[in-house]
This record gives C-alpha cells, sequence and structure tokens, in this order.
C-alpha cells in the first residue's frame, strides 16, 4: 500500500511537471511573437512622420535604395520569423489598399502586442484580451466615424492639401507644390465625380525618365514611352494626325519548329529565299499601309525578334512611325487610351482596329534619355500618364514612390 502511493504521488507530481512546461512553452510562443513583432515595428519606427528619417538600404545585388516608405522598407528586409513575416504582410495590404500609412500600421501594431505582453504578465488570459480587442475596434470605428471630415472628389482645394500632406514626410518634400497638385489632377482626369466613388488607380499609368529635376514632372493626356521611334533610313520621328496600330504579330520571316532545320546546298536557293523573304514581308508592310495606318506599335516577342532592319527599312519608306518592344502589360492601357484594337495577325489589320491622335513624336527629357509622347488623344478612354523626371536613379525611384502614396 505503501508502495502504490508513492507510485500515485509520484504519477501526480509527474503530471503537474507536464502541465508546468507546457504553460511554460506557450508563455515562450507569445513572448517570442511578440518579440519579433516589435522588432520589426522597432526597425521602421524612426522612419514615420515629417521628422522621420530616411533608410538607406543596400539591396541583395548591390544597389542602393534611399526611402522612407514602409512598404519599401519592409519589403527589402529578411524576415524569417512567421510573426515579423505578417507585419511585412500587413504593411503590403495598407500600401495596396490605401496607398500610404504603411509605416504607421506596423508601428501601431507594435505597440499594441507590446502592451498584450503587459496584460499577459499580469495574469490576464489571451482570450479576454483578444475579446477586448474587438470591442475596442467596434469604438475606434465609431471615434473615427465621428471625426471623419466628409470630402467630396470635385471638391481640389481639399484634394491638394490631403496630397501634401502624404507627400510631407518624403524625401522630395520640397517639390510637394508640384507635384500634389499633378497627383490630384491625374485622380480627377480618370474619374466621374458624378458617379463613381472609389478611384482606380490601373488607369493612371507613371512613366519614369532620367533627367531634368522632379519639378518637370508632367501629366500627359495621352501615353509616354521611354523608348526611342526606330531610326532606321531616316525614319519619322514626328507624325501629325496620326492614325495607330498595335501589332502582337511578328514583321519578320517565318521561322522553323525547334525540331526542323533548312538545309541549302546552292547559291541560287539561298538567293531565292531572300527574295521570298522580302516579298514576305514587304508584303506585310504593304498591308498596314493600306489600312491608313501612320504610327505602329509593335510588342515585344519572347521567342523571336518581333520586327527585323530589313521589316523597320520598308515601313520607314512607307513613312510610318515605329516604336518597337512594347511589354505585354501595357497592351490593355494603350488599347483603352487611345480606342484602338490589338491586331494579332496581319490579315485581320483594318482600319477599324487604329486609334487616333493630334500628335506623336518623339521628345528630349535628358542627355541621353528620348521618349516618344501621343497626345491630343480623339477619344480617351479616361486614362492618364504621368512623365516623372530625376537628376539620378534615387531621386527618380523615391519620386515615383511618393507619387503612389499621393494617389
Amino acid at each position: 500500500a505503501a508502495v502504490g502511493g508513492a507510485g500515485g504521488r509520484a504519477s501526480t507530481m509527474g503530471g503537474k511537471n507536464e502541465r508546468f512546461q507546457e504553460r511554460e512553452k506557450e508563455r515562450d510562443v507569445r513572448t517570442s511573437n511578440i518579440i519579433a513583432a516589435k522588432s520589426v515595428a522597432d526597425a521602421i519606427r524612426t522612419s514615420l512622420g515629417p521628422r522621420g528619417m530616411d533608410k538607406m538600404i543596400q539591396a541583395g545585388k548591390g544597389e542602393v535604395i534611399i526611402t522612407n516608405d514602409g512598404a519599401t522598407i519592409l519589403s527589402h528586409m529578411q524576415v524569417f520569423h512567421p510573426t515579423a513575416k505578417m507585419l511585412v504582410e500587413l504593411s503590403r495590404s495598407q500600401d495596396i489598399e490605401a496607398g500610404d500609412g504603411t509605416t504607421s500600421v506596423c508601428v501601431l501594431a507594435g505597440s499594441l502586442l507590446d502592451q498584450c505582453g503587459l496584460l499577459l504578465a499580469k495574469g490576464i488570459h489571451p482570450t479576454a484580451i483578444t475579446e477586448a480587442f474587438g470591442k475596442c475596434v467596434t469604438k475606434a470605428e465609431e471615434i473615427l466615424e465621428s471625426v471623419a471630415v466628409p470630402l467630396r472628389l470635385d471638391d481640389r482645394d481639399s484634394l491638394i492639401k490631403a496630397a501634401t500632406t502624404s507627400l510631407s514626410s518624403k524625401v522630395i518634400a520640397q517639390h510637394s507644390d508640384t507635384l500634389a497638385p499633378l497627383a490630384v489632377d491625374a485622380v480627377l482626369g480618370v474619374t466621374d465625380t458624378e458617379v463613381d466613388t472609389n478611384v482606380d488607380l490601373s488607369k493612371i499609368k507613371v512613366v519614369k525618365a532620367l533627367g531634368g529635376t522632379t519639378e518637370d514632372t508632367e501629366l500627359v493626356r495621352g501615353l509616354v514611352f521611354t523608348k526611342k521611334a526606330s531610326h532606321v533610313a531616316g525614319a519619322l520621328t514626328r507624325v501629325a494626325g496620326a492614325k495607330i496600330g498595335l501589332i502582337q504579330f511578328c514583321l519578320s520571316a517565318p521561322k522553323t519548329d525547334m525540331e526542323n532545320s533548312v538545309v541549302v546546298s546552292e547559291y541560287s536557293a539561298m538567293d531565292r529565299i531572300l527574295r521570298e523573304e522580302r516579298k514576305y514581308i514587304l508584303k506585310m508592310c504593304k498591308k498596314i499601309q493600306k489600312s491608313g495606318c501612320n504610327v505602329l506599335l509593335i510588342q515585344k516577342s519572347i521567342l523571336r525578334d518581333a520586327v527585323n532592319d530589313l521589316s523597320l527599312h520598308f515601313l520607314a519608306k512607307l513613312k510610318i512611325l515605329v516604336v518597337k518592344d512594347i511589354e505585354r502589360d501595357e497592351i490593355e492601357f494603350i488599347s483603352q487610351t487611345l480606342g484602338c484594337q490589338p491586331v494579332a495577325h496581319v490579315d485581320s489589320f483594318t482600319a477599324d482596329k487604329l486609334g487616333s491622335a493630334d500628335l506623336v513624336e518623339e521628345t528630349s527629357v535628358g542627355p541621353s534619355t528620348r521618349v516618344v509622347k501621343i497626345t491630343g488623344v480623339a477619344n480617351p478612354g479616361r486614362t492618364i500618364s504621368m512623365l516623372v523626371r530625376g537628376s539620378n536613379a534615387l531621386v527618380l525611384d523615391e519620386a515615383h514612390r511618393s507619387l503612389h502614396d499621393a494617389l
């Protein structure tokens, strides 16, 4: 009996030790989570507000970034702890949803979790803290609604003040008088103030061009390409009364499949191949000219050259301005802006697929930077382009990020 009693006490003590260890483990996990979140918040806390400092980040490939944008800083941090990763995702979600406040939301989350640590140390159960936070959220929403100021999208002055506030803590804060009105005009330009309650920022395309100063940033009611027009054989660089075509097929001779090859055994056969190639390409170029097109935008091809020198030569002779290497993700914006339709085959290239504009011209915006502008679009599809300028890559990138926040 004595042995049995001792064994019972031993098993009871063992069970208590296991429960104690489990509670300690839970406490350690919570503490670890709070410390990780607080570390992320503390890392970007000093960049908050108009007196906040900028961070210099050296990325993996050696490039240097100078910014105080919370989402940008966190996206370049190597974070491994799951809770710290949640704060990075929180910042990214805030950037997508509101565009600004990415630093504030992380600092606020870190501070709340820090206070949770104090409550847990006093013995308050985590469930009770969670329920209390739920009640606080409801109350906070009521308070925010009560202090919120109603704003109309046609109240330009108030919108400029809001955009200026967003820019006041940025590296380019001294240029906020220039950039804030541009941001507001861009938003108003793509919004129907009578109907819309929200703004689709995908209708605003921000294009970066190295050269000049941030004050040279401009709004373009049309399109801007950071590419040169084709200069083959004295090709055009300016076209008034433009009829614009957008093609997704290659203006070059067809190639064999990967597994096949063409064997040429004599010179006459080679000469015949070259003649047929010239004839094939010239036929396509004349088909494009016949539709009335005098400006051609060519989508970039990943399999082979979308256009070769021979095609560019023929198009130049036919007085057609060419802009090549258009990215696939730009096609929808271009179509919406110009009212043209992308054409996947030369046989489908007809006049009704063309867009129109008053002027297409290549202009210089810096010592070695040229852009192509399309202005005076006949039926703009409520889209706007912003050409951002900067004296160097660091300033240019930060101006781009700051404009995104202002928008």
